[in-house]
């Protein structure tokens, strides 16, 4: 039984006022929108409960067939400031990783900046290989579409 290291972090400024950067991450329709698959992946479970000790689950099928499933719990939520959550990745009912995740939101000027940290223990020889770092900056691409949109 292993487990490897990495951390990251990722800074974005949007166009969009903080208010509705954290409101994406907040509501369920609107993080829907965006925190998906970059492929045609069909949800089986898709959760949010967003409080400190609620739980966001997002569980899908990719057209090959594996099956990835997220499991968050959130630990400290401040409106319009921090969120801080802990979660775990399995593929096809494996586990793969765990990780503690920062989001932090301030003002940029008209806009918002995000800082987003991510510090994961990747187990029993999973190699991650800045696989999760570059998932999230596609993520994080795909919550600047979302906000463009709804401008």
């Amino acid at each position: 039984m292993t487990a490897q290291h990495g951390s990251f972090t990722i800074e974005r400024v949007f166009d969009a006022p903080v208010a509705l950067v954290f409101e994406a991450w907040a509501d369920m329709k609107a993080k829907a929108r965006w925190f998906t698959a970059p492929v045609d992946m069909k949800d089986v479970v898709r959760e949010q409960n967003f409080h400190v000790g609620g739980r966001d689950r997002f569980k899908g099928t990719w057209p090959d067939g594996h099956v990835t499933d997220f499991n968050a719990e959130y630990f400290d939520i401040v409106p319009n400031a921090r969120i801080v959550y802990v979660y775990d990745m399995h593929i096809d009912g494996v586990k793969i990783s765990v990780s503690l995740a920062t989001v932090e939101f301030e003002p940029a000027g008209e806009g918002a900046k995000l800082t987003v940290t991510e510090q994961g223990a990747f187990l029993d020889g999973y190699d991650d290989a800045g696989s999760r770092e570059r998932g999230t900056n596609g993520l994080i691409d795909a919550l600047e579409a979302s906000l463009r949109r709804a401008a």
